[in-house]
């Protein structure tokens, strides 16, 4: 195990320094020019060419390449922001815990509120629960993050006047955005939970702890969960990443100042380290997320924990 878990840390390292060399590349050759944009329209051609010295815009493509991956991988230095002037890390380092709470609530209420759906329907199959509760998690699935944040705001907020409907403050000011953000990713699991359930539900193992007199209950979650439990571990750690990876749009649009919002702004003011340094923590979290899965299927199944060790040494008898 300790070798797999090294090998794929050695793979995150690949992923990283890849990701860095595609966003570097994509904003080197965008059209357009950070020092107009940055002096302001009104900026004379010798201060736009001042602006473009300062902050290295005037070297050459491989000469900027060498100093970004010196700075950011040897001095683990991200530089700091054209348009605030201020270091980005210590800016990410005050956004990421709001962005970080949204994430993991909503995550909490994927994987809680989706695996019971996902039972619930499983264990009424054929009948109006199990269509009632897909028809919602179609809907879910269907529907845009941005549209259905703006349905809440407009109920929430506009209409009943009971929650806050954009900005930072209290605990009441994150209940829409952690709603918003997993009401899809609930749809999600409960469809892949009512399919994986539905996958082992005639099983000869089930069958059997039903013949021996065990109550639904502890077959569902004792015998049934246990053996359906890979897809959708693969389906959870694919919705987390995506959640933090998504969270532009909702920060953008309940105005939440986390590193969505930061991403976003950055992007729309050509404020090329932040948006480096933004894509790659996304890739790092995206990363980590796609180990933890990996651990995860070997803590459930026994069979991969046993790849993951190598063949064990038999002793030669004499």
């Amino acid at each position: 195990m300790a070798k797999y878990i090294a090998k794929r840390l050695l793979w995150m390292i690949v992923i990283l320094l890849g990701t860095a060399f595609v966003i570097f590349t994509i904003l080197y050759f965008t059209p357009g020019d950070p020092a107009r944009n940055i002096a302001g329209g009104n900026a004379s051609a010798a201060e736009v060419e001042n602006i473009r010295h300062m902050i290295g815009l005037d070297k050459s493509y491989t000469a900027q390449l060498g100093d970004f991956f010196y700075n950011t991988f040897i001095l683990f230095d991200l530089g700091d922001s054209w348009v605030y002037n201020k270091p980005v890390l210590d800016e990410m380092i005050v956004r990421l815990p709001r962005t970080m709470i949204i994430g993991l609530c909503a995550m909490a209420l994927n994987l809680t509120v989706g695996l019971l759906l996902g039972i619930f329907a499983a264990t009424h199959e054929g009948k109006w629960q199990d269509s009632f509760t897909m028809g919602i998690a179609m809907v879910f699935i269907s529907c845009p993050d941005f549209w259905v944040a703006l349905m809440l705001i407009l109920l929430f907020a506009a209409k009943l006047n009971l929650l806050p409907a954009y900005g930072i403050g209290g605990p009441q000011y994150y209940i829409l955005p952690i709603i918003c953000s997993s009401l899809g990713g609930i749809a999600v699991n409960a469809r892949q939970t009512r399919a994986s359930i539905l996958g082992v539900f005639r099983e000869d193992y089930i069958t059997t702890a039903r013949a021996k007199g065990q109550q639904e209950k502890k077959v569902v979650w004792r015998h049934m969960l246990p053996n359906a439990l890979m897809p959708i571990i693969t389906s959870i750690g694919n919705g987390f990443a995506k959640i933090v990876a998504g969270a532009p749009v909702i920060e953008s649009v309940f105005s939440v100042p986390g590193l969505g919002l930061y991403l976003l702004t950055a992007i729309n003011s050509r404020d090329y380290p932040v948006v480096r340094a933004c894509v790659l923590f996304f890739a790092l979290f995206t990363a980590v997320s796609m180990l933890l899965v990996d651990l995860a299927y070997a803590f459930v199944d026994p069979r991969i924990k046993a790849q993951y060790s190598g063949p064990r040494k038999r002793g030669v008898r004499k």
